[in-house]
């Protein structure tokens, strides 16, 4: 949620945060602003509630400010209704402080009251105010040192934030702090940069340094330094960043999704290749090895959202390979649930953009107890993958729409990478079906894309059923978990009430919702449950449902009950989830764009959720 962008250099800084704030448009926001100072060495703010094209045209491109020195922030509101006061950049009285934020302040009312007895005075509605007349408080008090200021702020500020300072009497300086909200720099000749996350500057550096937890930094044109809450300076390299600029474009496409959804094959091959050496499943990449497999007793998932959905299809695959028993919970339960632990426990965290805040406090409550602890996360270096005992990347590369498509993808091959070395470790299964279910593993990606080339026929479908209310999703074991993740899909862009359920669940309930044209999407790929799901669409069909059926090649026990059939190949069942989702990607893209909503960044949603 949130994005901030700075620059100082040599060059116009104006344009240069415009460029950075589109390229965190996904993240999610409801207003954006800058501030540069300008060639007088004044603060000038120009701030707008609404999309970032509002923004770009009251700066004219970025023309209408100089200056080389300059933050810019895209706001997702929390404390205060979006608006142009409680947009970011905020600043200090006489506006010799700017700054902007991300996170959330959990003490903020203390700090207000602090500085309303200090007679300080407020404009907005914001969190990011307090913070930034806390620090000229302190700025005041440590005789105008920034650094020491932030340092103060950081220690006394609750909460998660990452903050981009400027003083008016440190020219062509940005001074920046970071609890667990992310935060990134980079160096070059031309000058520095700064964003919450890779894709705002990697076309000018792939060199990036991440900004570590209760630190701060001192960024010049061209040089950064970084200190620690004592002071002391912190000697740091950059990582490198390998992903292609044109990952991070449409390349072409209508919308991201639509790209991202057509890159899966190629993400899942890398993934699958990241994991598999010589027809054996290798994960030293997480310095996981037998021996710690063997010590495994329970597993437990926490997760949020689709990588909570990936979960649970892990939950049927580890169980029904490896006989090892697992829990999932949607993480920002399994914090407050008091989860019993045990000793031979391990705690898998799943997390594309590896900041997400309900995922991180149930990997750091795991910790606390002495739990071992597994992150799959998709981006290098994020904070879940440097808190985690171990880590698992995904191959996925830089995923820009906010409806995920290709991180869920390779979540799932890491997931199945990890349980069938689980099950071959633990005894459950024989090298025979060990290479089957791994050279089958490698023909998933062939398999996408002969699913991907339904899109047109997919299409039609869509266009039937742009108009309708409510959509249901109905399968049993990895197809329910599958169905859970297609409901998502359809809800978060089409903004149409959709909800999944297990198809024997309907006659406790929910058939009563059936109606006259009622759209069921029923899937049938588990050849155990397939009759049992049959006559649960029987069911509907009766009380006058529209049926589309997803199912696999050769199976035609539902295409007379369907009205639309899409025929996916036929695979391993613990592999199904991978090839039926995409026709639930593919319809749910078609519907949103038959509707004219903004598939990629869909309303009050956010890429990443950094605060609770």
């Amino acid at each position: 949620m949130c994005g901030i962008v700075g620059y100082t250099g040599k060059n116009m800084a104006a344009p240069i945060l415009l460029d950075g704030l589109a390229k965190l448009e996904y993240r999610g926001y409801d207003s954006a602003g800058v501030a540069v100072r300008n060639t007088k060495g004044k603060h000038e703010i120009v701030k707008t509630k609404g999309k970032l094209c509002k923004l770009n045209d009251m700066l004219d491109g970025g023309n209408a400010l100089s200056g080389t020195c300059g933050i810019g922030h895209t706001r997702w509101a929390t404390h205060g209704a979006p608006s142009e006061e409680n947009a970011h950049p905020h600043h200090n009285d006489d506006m010799s402080i700017v700054a902007v934020h991300n996170g959330i302040i959990e003490n903020y009312t203390d700090l207000k009251e602090k500085l309303l007895n200090k007679g300080y005075r407020f404009y907005s509605e914001t969190d990011t105010e307090i913070a930034t007349k806390i620090i000229d408080y302190y700025y005041r008090k440590w005789d105008k040192n920034p650094l020491q200021a932030l340092i103060s702020f950081t220690l006394r500020a609750r909460g998660s934030f990452a903050i981009a300072a400027m003083f008016e009497d440190y020219p062509e300086e940005i001074f920046i702090a970071r609890k667990d909200s992310p935060l990134i720099v980079g160096v070059t000749e031309d000058g520095s940069y700064l964003a919450s996350d890779v894709p705002a500057i990697l076309k000018y550096t792939r060199d990036i340094y991440y900004v570590d937890n209760l630190e701060v930094g001192r960024i010049g044109k061209g040089t950064v330094a970084f200190f620690d809450v004592d002071g002391k300076q912190r000697k740091k390299k950059p990582k490198k960043i390998d992903w292609d600029v044109e990952a991070a474009e449409k390349g072409g496409y209508a919308h991201f999704m639509l790209k991202e959804m057509h890159e899966q094959p190629a993400v899942v091959r890398d993934t699958y290749n990241a994991f598999v050496r010589n027809g054996k499943i290798d994960l030293s990449e997480g310095k996981i090895n037998d021996g710690y497999l063997k010590g495994i007793g329970r597993i437990q998932i926490a997760a949020c959202g689709s990588a909570y959905h990936v979960g649970v299809v892990a939950k049927y695959v580890i169980e029904e390979l490896a006989r090892v028993p697992v829990n999932v919970d949607v993480a920002s339960e399994f914090r407050y649930r008091n989860p019993v632990f045990g000793k031979d426990d391990l705690l898998i965290v799943i997390s594309q953009s590896g900041e997400t805040a309900d995922t991180l406090a149930a990997l750091r409550m795991a910790k606390e107890n002495g739990v071992k602890t597994l992150a799959v996360v998709n981006v290098l270096n994020s904070v879940i993958a440097r808190e985690a005992d171990k880590v698992l990347y995904t191959k996925a590369g830089p995923e820009i729409s906010v409806a995920t498509t290709k991180a869920y993808s390779t979540q799932l091959i890491v997931m199945y990478s990890f349980a069938i070395q689980l099950a071959m470790v633990k005894g459950s299964i024989n090298e025979e079906k060990y290479a089957r279910l791994i050279d089958e593993m490698s023909k998933l990606p062939e398999k996408m894309e002969k699913v991907l080339s339904e899109d047109e026929r997919i299409k039609w479908f869509a266009n039937r059923i742009m108009n309708k209310h409510d959509v249901f999703f109905i399968g049993r074991g990895i197809d329910y978990a599958a169905c859970m993740e297609g409901s998502l899909k359809f809800k978060e862009i089409s903004y149409i009430h959709s909800d999944a359920y297990a198809a024997g669940e309907l006659k406790h309930g929910t058939i009563s919702l059936i109606e006259q044209d009622t759209i069921v999407i029923g899937l049938v790929t588990q050849t155990a449950l397939a009759e049992k799901t049959k006559s649960n669409l029987e069911e509907v069909k009766t009380r006058g449902a529209c049926i589309m059926g997803v199912t696999y090649n050769g199976n035609y026990l539902i295409e007379d009950l369907s009205e639309f059939t899409v025929y996916i190949p036929s695979t391993e069942p613990c592999f199904t989830a991978s090839l039926a989702v995409i026709p639930f990607q593919l319809l749910s893209y078609y519907v949103s764009v038959a509707k004219g909503n903004d598939v990629d960044m869909p309303r009050n949603l956010a890429k990443c959720v950094s605060v609770e």
